[in-house]
């Protein structure tokens, strides 16, 4: 069976792959074929079906394992796959065939808790303390991708992204001194909180009906107010801002708010920016 990773282009290959995405679509000439993108542990791959389109379509559906059989060529400098006989795949989970982890979730998730025992504030202590102490939200942090289909897009792709973020705004605070250190690392650690309330569970990672009418950002807000009802209202109000504008540099109106965009755009290139070797 053969990991996406390892196909190249000219090669017949047969493997069991989970469906993220189906769309029925039409050529110039009116002909229908089905546009696929398949997963497993090691990433994903476009595919189409151009023969037996009618036969095939009715046999699967988005989020199915399923066994397949097909050529793999280059379209617009992209691998991709044709796709000559497909079936479901029964036996095969379809959630353990979602892009994982490269690295120690364990690791990770242990310096999760070593970032979260460096702050200092007793307010801010507290309040993301009863994010890492919730275990169904750790459970999702280790599951779903920071996002579905861009930096970090794979299971656990969260909690690596949030670990990274942190750790920037960490570095920074010590190189800066004037930074709020404590505010920014309570805020880096929490930024993308609302994820866990915006995304389905693997391998298709769909937003849920409020993560699509919502948004993350707006989530997590919410998420981090309920918790954080007891703190000191300007720690809070600055807590929050920070937050909600982690996507947007325009909106930050604090330095640890302006940082912690920098950093969370530092991370996401980081993880998808090819590195070039050096000749």
């Amino acid at each position: 069976m053969a990991a996406i990773e390892q196909l190249a282009e000219d090669r017949v290959v047969e493997g069991v792959y989970a469906v993220a995405r189906k769309q029925k679509l039409r050529t110039r000439t009116g002909a229908p074929y089905l546009a696929l993108e398949l997963v497993d542990s090691s990433g994903r791959i476009e595919a189409r079906v151009w023969n037996d389109v009618e036969l095939l379509d009715s046999r699967f559906a988005e989020g199915d394992a399923v066994r397949v059989l097909g050529r793999v060529e280059r379209f617009r400098d992209r691998l991709q796959l044709d796709v000559r006989s497909l079936e479901p795949a029964e036996v095969a989970d379809p959630a353990a065939l979602a892009p994982a982890l490269r690295r120690d979730a364990d690791e990770l998730d242990g310096f999760l808790e070593f970032l979260a025992g460096e702050i200092a504030h007793p307010g801010l202590k507290t309040t993301v303390a009863k994010f890492v102490r919730d275990v169904k939200l750790r459970t999702r942090l280790r599951g779903l991708p920071a996002t579905p289909d861009g930096h970090h897009s794979y299971a656990g792709g969260l909690l690596e992204h949030t670990v990274g973020v942190a750790t920037i705004c960490r570095e920074t605070a010590q190189l800066h001194p004037r930074l709020r250190s404590d505010l920014l690392l309570a805020a880096a650690l929490l930024h993308d909180v609302g994820r866990t309330a915006e995304l389905g569970p693997a391998p298709l990672f769909r937003p849920t009906e409020e993560g699509r009418l919502l948004g993350h950002v707006h989530l997590g807000l919410r998420l981090v107010e309920e918790r954080a009802a007891g703190l000191d209202p300007e720690v809070r109000a600055q807590l929050l801002h920070a937050v909600a504008a982690h996507h947007d540099a325009r909106a930050a109106r604090t330095a640890e708010a302006a940082v912690l965009y920098h950093a969370n755009q530092l991370d996401g290139v980081a993880a998808t920016r090819p590195v070039e070797t050096p000749a």
